[in-house]
């Protein structure tokens, strides 16, 4: 299901956001070994998306984002609407 969320810029693919999320934190599988396996750049960005789920606030603060969307998105600001969206579609509380 590609993302419907009006602040997301990216409109990534929530089921495969979601699946790599589950690799990551439910299967423990490292960022490493996920990156290493994507097939292409989109999926290499939802995989670093991913990534950035379990990073506290104070380590990526000033992290730039050099995406597409750099100018329009902050990593704080893109994480935050990735753990909303879990939290709305699999009542998954952070």
């Amino acid at each position: 299901m590609i993302c419907r969320h009006p602040d997301c810029l990216g409109h990534y693919d929530f089921d495969s956001i979601a699946h790599y999320a589950k690799q990551r934190f439910v299967e423990g599988r490292s960022t490493v070994s996920l990156l290493a396996e994507a097939g292409s750049e989109r999926e290499k960005e939802e995989i670093a998306l991913v990534s950035l789920l379990d990073v506290e606030d104070e380590q990526i603060r000033d992290l730039e984002l050099h995406c597409r969307y750099s100018s329009q998105c902050k990593v704080l600001d893109c994480r935050d609407r990735l753990r909303k969206l879990i939290e709305e579609e699999l009542s998954v509380e952070w």
